[in-house]
């Protein structure tokens, strides 16, 4: 198989901590599935920590390794996003981001404390996470009549498709969750389903 559509994620929040000369820097780790869910997270870390001096972070989204973001909110260029960014790579985590909250302790760490402290955290958090294996899916609605009911539950049955919605009426309709490497043989079986109309669901 050339393509292989799963990834390593996280469970759920995780939290890490490292101190040093006074600094408290404080990780939070979440699954992510877009910016939008990352910026929530920023937003309320912000919330949470008003009086932290930086909120730096880092995000990767899917395989590619050129999806993510990071920042060093006002730390040197490169002693913080980055470190944050490279032990997702490490962990060869993704759909994660990482932000780290720092409390000055009255004493400059130089480029290399910042670094270390930053992976450091980072790698705490990850730590106590639970590591999780998921799957690139698209998400397909099957609309059908009645009569071809059985025909389409015998291809979701044997496919192992995860449906998220359904609705059985004369006219039904059902939202399904393929996987990638299923989605060719997926749609050439629903083809051959007479009156089975298939889209990409928004």
């Amino acid at each position: 198989m050339l393509f292989d559509d799963t990834y390593q994620s996280i469970a759920g929040p995780a939290e890490g901590f490292f101190k040093d000369k006074g600094s408290k820097f404080l990780a939070y780790a979440y699954p992510v599935a877009n910016d939008a869910e990352a910026k929530s997270y920023l937003n309320e870390l912000h919330e949470l920590h008003p009086k932290a001096v930086h909120h730096c972070y880092a995000y990767r989204l899917g395989a590619d390794r050129m999806s993510y973001r990071m920042s060093d909110d006002g730390e040197p260029s490169g002693t913080a996003g980055r470190p944050i960014l490279n032990t997702l790579y490490s962990r060869n985590v993704t759909n994660v981001l990482v932000v780290v909250v720092r409390y000055f302790g009255g004493t400059l760490l130089g480029v290399p404390g910042l670094i270390n402290a930053y992976k450091t955290a980072t790698e705490a958090a990850l730590d106590a996470a639970e590591v999780v294996t998921r799957h690139y899916f698209s998400v397909y609605r099957l609309s059908f009549q009645y009569p071809q009911m059985n025909d389409v539950m015998r291809i979701v049955k044997e496919m192992d498709l995860p449906v998220r919605e359904q609705a059985f009426e004369m006219q039904c309709t059902m939202e399904v969750e393929v996987r990638s490497t299923l989605v060719e043989r997926f749609v050439t079986r629903a083809e051959k389903v007479e009156g089975l109309a298939v889209a990409l669901a928004d």
